[in-house]
């Protein structure tokens, strides 16, 4: 059986807007932007990946690869693509107050396609985490953006990875 999938952002998550002053991160100047990058993020993804699928899920998307992996000490991930997604027939309707913080839902549905997953991300609908809290087959992982991901988080994932079956895309347009 494989591993669930862990779906991860980058901006608010690796790269938190105002971490703690004794936290070791570093400055990157990339695309013009000051981006904050840990390689102690780094060997927690690293430990990660013994038990989840890493997914980049950010609209970094390929340039992921190219600056923030090796930044942090990660090898090149697979990425979901977000930019220019059409919606598809079967796809979860979204609520209008929820169009910009559940862009990403769909998408993560679809590349899932019934596997398992974790999602962490700064920027996830409550309506979704709520829902998903007695699901077995996800987990959805909100991160104080100010902080970005924490050991505790870290823990929460290997704990209890999500498992079982995912539904299909169609079968999640509540979830």
């Amino acid at each position: 059986m494989p591993k669930p999938l862990l779906f991860l952002d980058v901006d608010g998550v690796l790269n938190p807007v105002r971490p703690h002053p004794d936290t070791e991160f570093d400055s990157h100047i990339l695309f013009g932007y000051t981006v904050l990058l840990s390689t102690r993020h780094g060997s927690w993804l690293r430990e990660l990946a013994g038990t989840y699928d890493l997914v980049w899920a950010t609209t970094w998307e390929e340039n992921a690869n190219t600056h923030i992996a090796p930044a942090i000490g990660l090898d090149p991930l697979p990425v979901v693509a977000l930019a220019g997604y059409v919606p598809q027939p079967g796809d979860p309707r979204v609520p209008l107050m929820e169009l910009f913080s559940a862009a990403k839902w769909a998408p993560l549905l679809r590349y899932a396609g019934g596997r398992p997953f974790a999602w962490v991300d700064d920027v996830i609908p409550p309506r979704l985490v709520r829902r998903s809290l007695w699901r077995r087959d996800r987990l959805l992982l909100p991160v104080d953006p100010g902080q970005g991901l924490e050991r505790r988080h870290v823990d929460r994932l290997l704990a209890r990875p999500p498992r079982g079956r995912a539904p299909s895309v169609r079968g999640s347009a509540a979830s």
